[in-house]
């Protein structure tokens, strides 16, 4: 990279200017938080972790790039996937899939999460894929990933699941194909989970029974009044017994917030929230841009797969987040945005002219 003489300048695009800003807040109520001994580690990760963002959005400046990328993070996750799904078949489901103890993805929840985000993107590598053995490779690697996120026995990422795969159906070019492929997945999950799996999953319904989702709902709670009382919220690290004594309904019930939302909302407050989920609209706005713009075109059809994929997984994970721990796969969210100011790269940004758009793209495709 600093032997290279090829440009390498950032992507100014609206999405980049609001990860800064998002950045620059998690600074500001870091310095303010509750609990700095625990609050500056976390926001000393994050940092690093966005450095390596940005570098990722210098160096993407060509369509080969930007696959090898996606070709790196997708199988990555999906060795964990087709590991997990074989592990889940020969034992019937009864243990739950996790990944490495003392990583990002190490609990089930944080597995399951990162295993929906990864099979958009595999499908999006068997779009592209050139050899028939590839694509037949990336089918199995899609099954044995869902059945792994199901195996995770997570109940977040079974909605999770729910959600993306609906919405992958919708982005699919060959629903015919994507149907089938759901068919078997579903089949495979019906004939290896045991009934604890389908007991746990029934618990969703009846919630109100279920002591850990209460906890969750009483961390919920404690985190919006938190909020509502300290504009900066609490900064990292924030959901402990101190403040569940002040915040809460229930003092005792002591419960990490499982919600990529409540967990933004009590460390960084309302405008955390605010731009968190402004980040997201955006990206998700950017990715239609480039659908609409490069489906047309059969030299630039790859772009268009590709943010729709990234469309996809961001429902799966805006799903999911909503009942899984985030704090611990924080840093896949933001390399996602930061994905979106790529794609923002690729395509050029919405709503300009479309000779830009053109070049731009013709560009990414050399």
């Amino acid at each position: 990279m600093l032997i290279s003489r090829e440009p390498k300048k950032i992507p100014w695009t609206r999405e980049t200017v609001v990860l800064v800003i998002f950045i620059l807040w998690m600074v500001i109520t870091t310095s303010f938080s509750v609990y700095p001994i625990l609050a500056w580690p976390q926001l000393e990760k994050i940092v690093k972790i966005q450095l390596m963002v940005f570098v990722t959005m210098m160096l993407m400046q060509n369509k080969e790039r930007l696959n090898l990328l996606v070709w790196v993070m997708a199988l990555s996750l999906a060795f964990y996937g087709v590991k997990g799904g074989i592990f889940t078949i020969m034992h019937g489901g009864v243990y739950h899939v996790r990944g490495p103890e003392r990583t990002f993805i190490g609990g089930d929840n944080e597995m399951g999460l990162a295993l929906i985000m990864t099979i958009p993107l595999l499908r999006y590598l068997q779009l592209i894929a050139a050899r028939v053995w590839l694509r037949y490779a990336m089918t199995a690697a899609i099954m044995l990933s869902a059945l792994a996120a199901i195996g995770s026995q997570s109940r977040g990422a079974m909605l999770g699941m729910a959600a993306m795969g609906m919405f992958f159906w919708l982005k699919s070019r060959n629903k015919l194909f994507t149907s089938l492929l759901a068919a078997v997945a579903a089949a495979l999950i019906l004939m290896t989970m045991p009934q604890q799996w389908f007991d746990r999953m029934a618990t969703i319904k009846t919630y109100q029974q279920d002591q850990s989702a209460e906890g969750r709902i009483n961390a919920w709670k404690m985190a919006f009044n938190l909020a509502k009382d300290k504009p900066l919220g609490g900064g990292f690290e924030v959901f402990q017994p101190g403040m569940f004594a002040i915040y809460a309904p229930d003092p005792g019930d002591v419960h990490d917030s499982h919600s990529i939302y409540f967990e933004v909302l009590g460390e960084h407050g309302f405008l955390g929230l605010f731009l968190f989920l402004t980040l997201g609209l955006m990206t998700w706005r950017t990715a239609s841009w480039i659908i609409k713009r490069a489906r047309g075109d059969p030299e630039n059809r790859w772009a268009a797969d590709l943010a729709a994929m990234a469309q996809v997984s961001l429902v799966g994970y805006a799903s999911a987040g909503g009942l899984s721990r985030p704090r611990q796969f924080r840093p896949l969210l933001h390399a996602d945005r930061g994905g979106g100011a790529v794609q923002d790269r690729i395509g050029g940004p919405p709503g300009g002219p479309k000779t830009s758009s053109q070049r731009t793209i013709r560009r990414a495709n050399r």
